[in-house]
């Protein structure tokens, strides 16, 4: 028996480790149950030579229950070019597993709910970027990982946020212009722009997590918290990075938070990724406020069962994309 919980010992195996890093978000009432999804999705992964690349939004549960490989866009979609197990099973949103298949064509890629979609990638089209050189010829196009197949194919590379400057930089370089077209993330062309020379034209696409996000929220927490230090994502507004002790992707605040283990912190961007690092600084006190994505939290231990289920068709447009765009997503 694990901490008096009744556990069978399959279950205890296949879960260790797991309660300790996840106890402060999971009550001991809801554990039994969710230590019995994860050993059988633990299971159900080795027979099917199954990976799960869980996101740095994912629950807890999921993330440090089934995650063999976590972190933010840019990790994850590495880790899928990398890996050699057959299936891949996306515990994040829709283009994160478009963006798996791309890089990883022959691989099986699941996501557990279809709907789990992104307010960001959903604001701008394919049709859209035509437009969009149309009205600027010459310029090029670099777009933001978190955008559709369908947007990657008309695009010249992709960035993530965490190197969005200087990819704007190394396109305006080699097509020889002051301005690059900057797509969709507002926040984030505006947040560039105020870090480099380069012009930028930007599209009007926001994350409905971190575009709720406001200076005044920090003034708060500056009052309520004083010794706390305030960590803000890229696709906030603006005043909100200028008024945060550090900007920088998920990756770059987990890396930030377990090097520098500051007493007090406040991650400004998803509600998951503060619970997650807790598992692995617990000495830490993270504070709020934080925002929930809907999609991110449609992926749950229960639908991630399907990797039991008959690998999908998957649309010849991603073998499209691959030859068209190969050099730009090996580069984000």
């Amino acid at each position: 028996m694990a901490d008096g919980f009744g556990l069978s010992a399959v279950v205890e195996r296949e879960t260790a480790g797991v309660w300790d890093k996840i106890r402060h978000q999971v009550t001991p009432l809801e554990w039994p149950a969710k230590a019995e999804l994860i050993a059988e999705i633990n299971q159900l992964k080795r027979e099917r030579d199954a990976v799960i690349l869980a996101h740095n939004y994912m629950t807890p549960d999921i993330f440090h229950g089934v995650g063999d490989y976590v972190g933010d866009s840019l990790g994850l979609a590495r880790e899928a070019a990398r890996s050699s197990a057959k299936v891949i099973v996306q515990a994040g949103v829709h283009f994160m597993a478009e963006t798996s298949k791309i890089l990883s064509p022959e691989k099986t890629v699941l996501i557990p709910d279809l709907g789990a979609g992104c307010s960001l990638a959903s604001s701008i089209t394919g049709a859209d970027v035509r437009l969009i050189k149309a009205r600027y010829p010459g310029l090029p196009v670099v777009t933001y990982v978190n955008t559709t197949a369908d947007v990657k194919a008309e695009t010249d590379i992709c960035c993530t946020s965490a190197n969005a400057v200087q990819v704007v930089e190394w396109a305006a370089k080699q097509w020889g212009v002051d301005k690059v077209i900057l797509i969709p993330d507002e926040f984030l062309a505006r947040n560039v722009a105020a870090q480099t020379d380069i012009k930028i034209v930007a599209w009007q696409g926001r994350c409905i997590v971190h575009e709720r996000f406001t200076a005044d929220d920090i003034a708060e927490m500056r009052v309520a918290y004083p010794g706390a230090e305030i960590l803000a994502h890229p696709e906030c507004p603006e005043d909100v990075l200028a008024a945060s002790d550090f900007a920088g992707s998920t990756a770059a605040m987990t890396d930030y938070v377990e090097s520098k283990k500051p007493k007090q912190v406040v991650l400004i961007t998803e509600c998951s990724m503060a619970s997650n690092i807790k598992g692995d600084v617990p000495e830490v006190d993270f504070i709020g406020p934080c925002n929930m994505c809907p999609y991110m939290k449609m992926i749950t231990l229960e639908n991630m069962r399907m990797i039991d289920l008959p690998p999908p068709q998957i649309p010849a447009r991603y073998d499209l994309v691959k030859a068209k765009h190969h050099v730009a997503v090996e580069l984000i």
